[in-house]
């Protein structure tokens, strides 16, 4: 890891400016990991903020101002932290639900939360993803059911959520799309809803083109509820990928 050595800072030092650097370094990294693993990292490596900044700036002051609380202590304390134990697929939607519809916590703090109370094997399995996804994309639609619409924004915001555990895994990203057909069926089948969660996840690198084949010719008896509705609304977002491939093919 970086923390093993300050020379990149060095230049920095001379201007007052390695501290913020180092700063926005850890913040980025609190996006892929969590504010736990990167405070854990940071006490680990024996750095102290003082190394860093000017003689006259105050070390607290600045840990306030930037939000750097978590690397003097683990004081990450996810939202509704429960011991870590297997959650039933109804808790884990209760629990994803609360935290992106209602608290509207930052990504941080849906890692701390997921490292708090998942075993790590739980975090790849399928009814946490479903219950992801079904949470990420409920809070993204706005308007009632005949003005649907997809707040990208919102997908846009949960991108480095989406892609931590989805991990371009094809099969995780089959099982979210169909937690996002049983999302539209329960929302009664908004007319286009479903082509504008497809055009975003695609736009937005989210599900694959191969995701996305699976899912047209699957037939999983688990999941043919809604399954011919939502096959003819996205009708053309099919034959737009298809002719898009054909394209770069014969380019």
């Amino acid at each position: 890891m970086f923390f093993s050595s300050s020379e990149f800072s060095k230049p920095l030092l001379s201007v007052g400016r390695a501290g913020v650097l180092l700063s926005e370094i850890l913040h980025q990294l609190c996006k892929q990991m969590s504010q736990r693993k990167v405070g854990a990292l940071w006490r680990e490596s024996g750095l102290n903020w003082i190394d860093f900044l000017p003689e006259e700036e105050d070390v607290h002051n600045f840990i306030s101002d930037q939000k750097l609380q978590f690397t003097l202590s683990d004081c990450s304390s996810p939202p509704e932290s429960l011991s870590k134990r297997d959650l039933s697929p109804d808790e884990l939607n209760r629990q994803l639900e609360k935290l992106l519809l209602e608290d509207i916590v930052s990504d941080e703090q849906i890692f701390d939360w997921v490292e708090a109370n998942l075993e790590e094997s739980q975090m790849s399995s399928t009814p946490f993803l479903r219950a992801l996804m079904t949470a990420v994309c409920k809070a993204a639609v706005k308007g009632d059911s005949t003005t649907s619409r997809v707040d990208t924004a919102i997908i846009q915001r949960r991108l480095p959520v989406l892609l931590k555990y989805l991990n371009s895994d094809t099969e995780k990203q089959l099982q979210a799309l169909y937690a996002l057909q049983a999302l539209i069926v329960k929302l009664d089948q908004p007319p286009n809803l479903l082509r504008m969660f497809f055009d975003c996840l695609y736009d937005e690198d989210v599900i694959s083109e191969d995701a996305f084949y699976k899912w047209e010719v699957s037939k999983d008896p688990g999941e043919l509820e809604g399954k011919g509705v939502a096959l003819k609304s996205v009708t053309a977002f099919f034959t737009w990928l298809r002719e898009a491939e054909e394209e770069s093919e014969d380019n």
